[in-house]
């Protein structure tokens, strides 16, 4: 099994107090009103930090039993595109890969390999698993982390799981895992995150993808998220809503450090 590596640092490791903690997040409506999205953004950090945003965000959704989660690889090990295949064994029980789309993945593209290295101490997937969890019993993943990748690579990666999803015929929810600018002053950081939201909410991949690097925004999850506009829109998504959006300094109270935080589903 690939075995929790930020457990007891991003979230708790205890179930009955991860399961409380993800309680005090929701709002005292949050079964109310679920949107059938296409696919959701959703911020890593720490708990203490955005998973506030996290929680609202996934709550506002209805979270089938397979989900396809693209994260980022912050530590650049493993392949470009490496897809996890273990169980992975969490605190709220353990979270079986989905055998039948983790195959037909690796069948349809070239891009996508199956590594476990740039897993092994990735927090970016791990932290948006209790979540889905807590809402969803019976979940089975499929975990992509990405790193290093064109313009033209995502597109292909799209793509390919536009047409997985389709083949399968599942209800499949794609959650892209991202913080957004980091250690900038919340003037400057927020600044630079409206830059890049504003794509994103006008479902437009190829413009996020240059402005976060023609802006130099350290948004770290633009590649997963980038993708996951792609294959949105070839799954028919036509609209986003904007959950919420926030950063460190309302819990650190330091706003000339932050990291920005947001969270959206695509419908």
């Amino acid at each position: 099994m690939r075995q929790p590596a930020v457990a007891d640092r991003f979230y708790p490791a205890a179930p009955k107090a991860l399961k409380r903690a993800i309680s005090e997040f929701l709002p005292t409506d949050y079964n109310s009103n679920k949107d059938k999205a296409i696919a959701i953004v959703s911020p890593h950090a720490g708990y203490i930090y955005s998973g506030e945003l996290a929680a609202k965000t996934m709550c506002s959704v209805k979270i089938p039993e397979t989900v396809i989660i693209l994260g980022v690889n912050h530590r650049g090990g493993g392949t470009s595109v490496a897809l996890s295949t273990k169980t992975w064994n969490m605190p709220f029980g353990p979270v079986p890969v989905d055998k039948e789309i983790s195959t037909l993945l690796l069948a349809s593209s070239s891009h996508i390999t199956q590594d476990e290295t740039a897993h092994s101490s990735e927090h970016s997937l791990e932290v948006q698993i209790p979540f889905l969890q807590y809402f969803q019993k019976n979940l089975s993943i499929v975990p992509l982390a990405i790193s290093h990748i064109s313009l033209s690579v995502c597109r292909d990666i799209a793509e390919s799981l536009a047409g997985t999803i389709k083949l399968s015929g599942k209800a499949v929810l794609l959650v892209a895992s991202t913080d957004m600018s980091h250690y900038e002053s919340r003037k400057e950081g927020g600044k630079k995150d409206q830059m890049a939201l504003q794509y994103v909410e006008e479902l437009e991949p190829e413009k996020l993808y240059r402005t976060v690097i023609e802006n130099n925004i350290s948004m770290c999850g633009v590649l997963p998220v980038t993708i996951t506009l792609f294959a949105a829109k070839l799954l028919g998504a036509t609209s986003t809503k904007l959950i919420g959006y926030t950063d460190s300094g309302y819990v650190s109270g330091d706003t000339d450090q932050v990291v920005g935080y947001a969270g959206l589903s695509i419908c």
